[in-house]
């Protein structure tokens, strides 16, 4: 192979790949070799099929799959060589290829720029940690208290009130007439809320144990069977139970319940959960200071393509009017991202981070955890979407990156209190409110761009066959 790197302009370059005959006749024939042994052909015993009835047969299909391979190969090895990163998915051009003859191509790519990293030493940010008083955990328990539905038996003639529960069997008509779903046991509701259906819960207030109540109401439009949405219906209720709330004891038992140990434990768990709750976002404001900061570290030349592609992303859903209009601030706005995209991707190589499969399937858990009761639908997501899993291999790497650069960074350590760290996120919320206000075109534009370096070149003028079957 024979690879000729020329400097068009700037990061442009083009790179001419000659593979002479003898060595695409080589590929062929280990292609031939391969389908030989696996190809079943009336009148011939596998693997004994000749050369020339495959090549007559399967030529087409097999130098396809042949180039395919061979640009592949060689194009990878071509950059890797010449130690070439491409910024987006280079171009070829086919200049000579074809059965019996010589691979000449040209590869048009568009290169990363070199970026000198600035010691990340001197970067400066906040670290906070927040002091949780006893009083606000206790607090923070009483509220998990009064969350917990404890309801109790109430004497058998007192009657039910709003905030009862009331547990009752009902039997519903149309018209006389039995309908869908108008059938139900050990139903509860608890009165005020006006959940079930509305104005049912009134009906039900002054009920006692073992009464029978007859109640008229309108079902909801929403109704599941859309034939009786709106349908004035008649509910008979039986009742089995009328249950008041009382105070949860706030004891061992009512820890244990919660998975803690006892009183004790619970305690250091809520403190604790308190506690990061207030570093996670915290933790953001240190991240926008890193970020903020890197943006002045410099990169000589910004690809145009890469943003072209970032200045698409910030004008999704505008007007081709609105977007020229705002065209030049979203050059710069692109180029600020791209930049800190560059310098986070180059710090993160030097360093040689990866992230693990399991790195990502344990952000993907988290996810789930973040949405109770649709994590089917969330795994699914994942599962039906790889790109979606890519940007999230690409938050872990990015988050792996500014972990290590707090590491090596000056960081100015405080402790505050949760009231302090109340008045720092406010701020910084009616700060991020303001600009959002004035530069709405800046809110897709929070991150840094993902760069990607493509290393599987498109090509432009190529020969398409139908894949060898090799039944």
């Amino acid at each position: 192979m024979k690879v000729t790197v020329e400097n068009i302009k700037g990061l442009n370059k083009d790179i001419k790949v000659f593979i002479d005959k003898k060595t695409m006749n080589a590929h062929m024939d280990e292609k031939y070799e391969e389908i030989k042994k696996t190809v079943n052909l009336k009148g011939f015993r596998p693997g004994k099929v000749p050369k020339e009835i495959l090549k007559r047969q399967f030529g087409q299909a097999i130098f396809s799959e042949v180039l395919d391979k061979v640009l592949k190969d060689t194009s990878v090895k071509a950059l890797e060589d010449n130690k070439i990163k491409p910024a987006g998915q280079p171009k070829l051009d086919l200049k000579t290829y074809g059965e019996d003859k010589d691979l000449e191509y040209v590869m048009s790519v568009t290169e990363l720029p070199k970026v000198e990293l600035k010691s990340v030493e001197n970067i400066k940010y906040d670290e906070y940690s927040v002091k949780i008083e006893a009083s606000e955990t206790d607090k923070r328990i009483k509220d998990i208290a009064k969350s917990q539905n404890n309801f109790v038996d109430v004497a058998d003639e007192t009657k039910a009130a709003d905030g009862n529960s009331v547990v009752f069997d009902y039997k519903a008509t149309i018209d006389g007439k039995d309908f869908t779903g108008g059938e139900g046991k050990n139903t509860q509701l608890i009165l005020g809320k006006d959940l079930f259906i509305k104005g049912f819960d009134k009906q039900l207030v002054g009920v006692k144990k073992n009464d029978e109540k007859s109640l008229d109401v309108v079902l909801p439009e929403n109704y599941p069977q859309k034939e009786f949405a709106k349908k004035n219906a008649k509910f008979v209720c039986k009742i089995i139970s009328v249950k008041k709330s009382e105070d949860v004891k706030i004891n061992d038992d009512f820890a244990k319940n919660l998975g803690a140990k006892d009183l004790v434990d619970l305690k250091l768990l809520v403190s604790k959960q308190i506690n990061e709750e207030y570093k996670n976002s915290l933790d953001k404001l240190a991240k926008k200071q890193i970020l903020k900061e890197i943006e002045n570290f410099k990169v000589d030349e910004i690809p145009e393509n890469l943003i072209e592609e970032e200045v698409k992303i910030l004008s999704q859903g505008m007007t081709e009017e609105d977007t020229k209009k705002s065209r030049k601030n979203f050059e710069e706005i692109a180029k600020k991202r791209i930049k800190v995209g560059l310098i986070l991707n180059e710090f993160g190589e030097q360093n040689k981070i990866k992230v693990t499969e399991q790195e990502v399937q344990a952000e993907v858990q988290k996810q789930l955890r973040m949405m109770p009761g649709q994590e089917k639908m969330v795994m699914e997501f994942y599962q039906k979407n790889p790109s979606a899993l890519a940007s999230l291999r690409g938050t872990v790497y990015e988050e792996k990156i500014i972990d290590l650069i707090k590491t090596k960074a000056k960081a100015s350590k405080k402790e505050i209190s949760k009231e302090e760290a109340e008045k720092i996120l406010k701020e910084q919320q009616e700060q991020d409110h303001n600009h959002e206000h004035d530069h709405p075109e800046e809110k897709k534009a929070s991150k840094p761009a993902k760069i990607e370096k493509k290393l599987e070149p498109s090509a432009s003028k190529k020969p398409s066959a139908k894949k060898v079957s090799k039944k």
